[in-house]
């Protein structure tokens, strides 16, 4: 068994799609819509075993959050350039602890938590 997706429900189909593919430089892979109910946009990383979709309703339904969910993570080879464009656009982010694996936690523009970790070398 292999783990598929992930799918979030997005209030803004647009601008979640520049987070997602411009800061967090992840792909289109596929989009496509269910009737008139909702669009289904699938995403994925280079490696492309993994996807998140964004589920965006189109047909009025609303949603809360909600506080069960914890949080999206993605690897980047130096955490440094990631904080100078979180800064850049000012966004609020919290910073890792020192002594600890370099990270931080942005909000998407949903509200959902992402964390972006600095990858540990491998030997």
């Amino acid at each position: 068994m292999r783990l598929a997706h992930t799918m979030i429900r997005v209030k803004d189909l647009a601008e979640t799609l520049t987070f997602y593919t411009e800061f967090l430089g992840l792909k289109k892979v596929r989009e496509s819509a269910i009737g008139d109910e909702a669009v289904l946009v699938f995403l994925t990383d280079d490696a492309g075993k993994y996807h998140i979709e964004l589920t965006y309703n189109t047909d009025g339904r609303d949603y809360e959050l909600g506080d069960q969910f914890g949080h999206l993570a993605f690897h980047v080879d130096d955490l440094e350039p990631i904080v100078a464009q979180v800064e850049a656009r000012g966004w609020w982010y919290r910073r890792s602890k020192p002594g600890r694996t370099p990270y931080i936690f942005v909000k998407d523009p949903n509200g959902y938590d992402i964390e972006i970790l600095e990858a540990k070398p491998t030997a």
